[in-house]
């Protein structure tokens, strides 16, 4: 007896050992939490949700359901999870104190966060971070300005509130809010700042009652992926979890698989006999037209003619033709072709009438992209020698393959960047600005005016663009190579770039500056010089990019007041208090672009303790207290170029003074490079290295003193920002 009770519980064990391998969840499991809907993968209890990853555990509390802390809003079985975040504030009183400040951490187990929401910021003078981990760690940022309560309603575009978009993959996020000023100066109507992600177009601002208190709501809805294991659906062939007429596809965000229903089928793809045939018939989801009758097969349906019709369509039928109706055949057909004919006639004047349409619509898109703006200012600028081809709609499309995702080469502020390939096999990068933004139209225009009056070799070639689409094209030079962060930062690239490599790219950049502000015919401020923006073609050879922040400089001006625009870390910080723009602005960014050449660092480092804040302020103290070695890129200083490195950071340090007036012009930074590039080929650090006063006799300029005060003048980035609490981040 005891042998039979024996072998009757090792086969129940068995039953249920072979149910949880195959993904089966008991039956008796819970199917509904609230007014959510618990479905499989997913579960409550062991044995109801999927065994291989205890992410798929929710816990139902009181009738609502949570995914570890954080309530959840529904299930998608196509592989995603919304839930509720809890958002991130700093609040502070009239006299500048902090009152109350919460930052969130939040780990997401095995699911990561979707691309499908926005970072958030709202508040007056407000900025906050978010840095995730994930495939790869990232960091984002978003700065929020205004003086009083904007006017504008729904609105979220850097006046009160601004969002921007975050990366797929991140299963760690953190969010950290902060103020430029403590909130002192609007106090009255934006006492606190506040940070979170949103679902996209699940977050509408209005100043009058977000500014004050957020409309009281703490939570947002935010979209998590998720998939089954970390295998693809080949790895996985015979022992993945779908069930039956369901089919596997590889997760979208990088790692595991999905199931879904075959066409003709719906329910859970998850569950053995989840996916059950749709009766279209009855849920009316046919198109048999009458007479035919719709008749459901399995995953489908047929359209069935009845008797004296036959088929003439898959979904239609017509009356069988019989020998006494020939005539009356004849005398239709006669008809049809008169009809035919005057229709002929119609549809030829419809065409005219489409193309005279078509005409004007590209009229239109021409005015609405800026055409008339770019004859303007060409005309109003005197003889012009602009020179751009004009590509058509038809010829981007192609070149693009339909715009396709994967010829994208970067997204920014100023629009998508797509590789094309033009009829002559020729290789281009087009520029896509961003749809019904007119300042971004504006940027486009100045691109394109900035560009058509620059010839130079580091400078990236303008070659045409298109006007009569919807949204407005650049198209210019594609170099091969990427960007400079790439090198320095990326993991596309190989970063051991040498001395030597580094120095000729500063010199590079340094001496297309030069040309910009003093040789150009009329003097070019780029204001958005950074390492994302110096592109390295197969030589290694560095071209200037991205003049969509670009202004052009009147000759009897030598600056003037224009909105604050740039990059954190690269920010002018005499630029950015008072507005006033010079060419000094470039040279404070040339600066920060040299010392992430030396250091190997982003402007914003965190990544070694010597340089945990800005790397202005970090070279200024590096220098002072004779420690320049310890932020130096190991990769770079070696017994022979130290003092190459040390002429070099001092030359960073000086261009990057707080005040415009203490630094040197572009020109003159070009030419002490230059004199370092001499030391380099000439004389290789031996006893004959020359004095400084031999390289000023052979340049013909003055080098800036090594006895200049870097402790006095550092500049940790942006005014009242406390660096050390400022995140890497691109």
């Amino acid at each position: 007896m005891k042998v039979q009770e024996g072998l009757f519980l090792v086969a129940i064990f068995y039953l249920a050992y072979t149910q949880l391998v195959k993904g089966q969840p008991r039956k008796d499991c819970q199917t509904r939490c609230g007014d959510v809907a618990v479905e499989y993968p997913f579960g409550t209890s062991p044995g109801c949700y999927y065994q291989g990853d205890d992410s798929f555990n929710l816990t139902c509390n009181e009738k609502e359901l949570f995914f570890g802390n954080m309530p959840v809003i529904n299930i998608s079985l196509s592989g995603q999870l919304r839930v509720r975040l809890v958002r991130s504030k700093v609040c502070y009183d009239s006299q500048g104190k902090q009152t109350d400040y919460m930052d969130r951490k939040t780990s997401l187990g095995n699911l990561t966060l979707s691309e499908h929401n926005k970072f958030t910021v709202v508040g007056c003078n407000s900025y906050a971070f978010l840095r995730t981990s994930g495939v790869e760690k990232y960091s984002t940022g978003c700065i929020s300005l205004c003086d009083s309560v904007p006017s504008k309603k729904g609105s979220c575009s850097g006046e009160g509130c601004c969002q921007t978009s975050v990366p797929r993959g991140s299963y760690f996020v953190r969010v950290k809010p902060h103020s430029f000023d403590n909130h002192t100066t609007v106090h009255l109507f934006n006492p606190c700042t506040y940070a979170f992600l949103v679902e996209d177009g699940k977050f509408d601002f209005y100043a009058l009652e977000d500014l004050n208190n957020l409309r009281y709501v703490t939570t947002f809805p935010v979209v998590l992926d998720w998939s089954i294991g970390n295998e693809t659906c080949e790895q996985v062939v015979g022992r993945n979890i779908c069930g039956g007429n369901s089919t596997c596809f590889n997760s979208t965000r990088g790692t595991g698989y999905n199931c879904k229903c075959l066409e003709g089928f719906e329910g859970n793809p998850y569950l053995p006999n989840g996916c059950q045939d749709i009766n279209e018939c009855i849920s009316n989801r046919h198109n048999c037209s009458e007479p035919s009758t719709c008749e459901n097969m399995r995953g489908s349906f047929t359209c069935n003619c009845p008797s004296g019709y036959r088929k003439d369509s898959p979904n239609s039928c017509t009356r069988k033709v019989r020998p006494e109706y020939f005539r009356w055949t004849q005398i239709f057909l006669g008809t049809t072709i008169g009809f035919s004919v005057i229709l002929l006639g119609i549809i030829c004047v419809q065409q005219k009438i489409r193309h005279q349409k078509d005409t004007e619509l590209r009229q239109k898109f021409f005015e609405q992209n800026g055409g008339g703006m770019l004859i303007e200012r060409v005309s109003g600028a005197g003889p012009s020698n602009v020179d751009v081809k004009i590509f058509t709609e038809e010829g981007m499309k192609e070149a693009t393959n339909g715009y396709d995702e994967s010829r994208i080469l970067g997204q920014g502020g100023q629009g998508t960047v797509y590789k094309g390939i033009l009829p002559d096999n020729s290789i281009v990068a087009i520029k896509k600005a961003r749809l019904g933004d007119c300042s971004q139209v504006e940027q486009f225009i100045n691109e394109v005016l900035v560009l058509s009056q620059i010839n130079h070799r580091n400078v990236v070639k303008l070659l045409g663009c298109c006007l009569e689409t919807e949204v407005p094209l650049l198209v210019y030079e594609f170099i091969t190579n990427g960007t400079l962060f790439d090198h320095l930062h990326g993991s596309m690239f190989d970063s051991s770039l040498t001395w030597e490599h580094r120095l000729r790219i500063a010199i590079e950049i340094a001496g297309t500056l030069a040309y910009l502000h003093s040789s150009a015919s009329i003097p070019i401020i780029h204001r958005d010089i950074k390492t994302a923006n110096i592109l390295l073609d197969e030589n290694l050879i560095a071209k200037v990019a991205d003049f969509g922040a670009s202004r052009l400089i009147p000759m009897d001006k030598e600056q003037l007041t224009t909105m604050v625009q740039g990059t954190l870390g690269y920010l002018d910080p005499e630029y950015y208090n008072t507005g006033l723009l010079n060419e000094k602005s470039d040279v404070y960014s040339f600066g920060v672009v040299l010392m992430e050449l030396l250091s190997g660092q982003k402007a914003l480092c965190f990544e070694r303790p010597q340089c945990s804040k800005h790397l202005v302020s970090c070279f200024a103290s590096a220098t002072k207290e004779n420690r320049l070695h310890e932020i130096i890129d190991g990769q770079v200083m070696n017994e022979d170029n130290q003092r190459e490195i040390q002429e070099a950071a001092r030359i960073a340090n000086k261009c990057t003074r707080l005040t415009g007036e203490e630094r040197p012009r572009m020109k003159e930074v070009a030419a002490e490079l230059e004199a370092l590039k001499v030391k380099t080929t000439k004389h290789k650090w031996s006893d004959q290295y020359p004095e400084t006063g031999e390289i000023e006799h052979l340049l013909g300029v003055q080098i800036l003193s090594t006895q200049d005060d870097t402790s006095s003048r550092g500049y940790d980035s942006i005014k009242n920002v406390a660096i050390s609490d400022i995140e890497a981040g691109r």
